[in-house]
This record gives C-alpha cells, structure tokens and sequence, in this order.
C-alpha cells in the first residue's frame, strides 16, 4: 500500500501546525488581513486542516461549504489574482516553517494551485 501524501509529510499534526503557521502569516499582511475581518479564525482553521487533510489523502471528509461558495464573500471584497499568489506564497512559507520536505512541499503547492478557479470563481 502506498502512503498518502497526508501521511508522508507527518499527518494531521503537521498540517495543523501549518495551518497555525498560514494564518498568523495572512494575518500579518496588511494586504490580506481585512479579507478576515469578523471571521471565527478558530472555526477556519479547522475547516482549512479537513480541507487539506483531504486534499492531501488523509481520512478525512471534509463537511465544509462547497470551495466556490465559501469564497464568495472575499470575492465581493475584491479578491483576486494577484492575492490568491500571496495566499500560496504564504503556505509555502508556513509549510517550509514546519519541515515540509521540498518535493512534497511543491505537490501541495500544486494542489492547492489547481484550486484557484474555484476559489476566484473562473
């Protein structure tokens, strides 16, 4: 049986680490900070640890909104592009912060990247 990538990077301990990490990272961006205002960060945070959780492999099911809808709200605000990268630029940062092999730091960079139609609603 072939180990996830869920499992490789060190599973659900890892990922929540760096779902910490990602978060105090945004949140210190002056540019992407006021996408957060008045959001429950303790309910996004686990909600972004099932969603990567699955998306890497792991056994979870993610029970979250649909990934278009939940970022509806950041779109009306004026997401776009160019903050979508700095996004992906700070979970590398946050994965790299946690000893994410670089491999398989950039397969989830790769994943995470294929999310951005969804997310930008293109």
């Amino acid at each position: 049986m072939t180990d996830t990538l869920f499992e490789m990077i060190g599973g659900r301990l890892k990922i929540n680490a760096a779902v910490e990490s990602f978060y105090k990272r945004v949140m210190a961006d002056e540019s992407l900070r006021p996408f957060f205002e008045g959001v429950g960060m303790e309910h996004l945070r686990g909600r972004q640890s099932m969603f990567l959780a699955m998306l890497l492999g792991g056994k979870t099911v993610y029970t979250g909104k649909d990934i278009r809808e939940a970022h509806e709200r950041v779109r009306t605000m004026g997401m776009d592009a160019s903050h979508f990268e700095k996004f992906l630029g700070h979970f590398r940062g946050a994965l790299e912060e946690v000893g994410v092999e670089r491999d398989k730091l950039e397969q989830i960079i790769k994943l995470l990247r294929q999310s951005r139609g969804a997310v930008l609603d293109r």
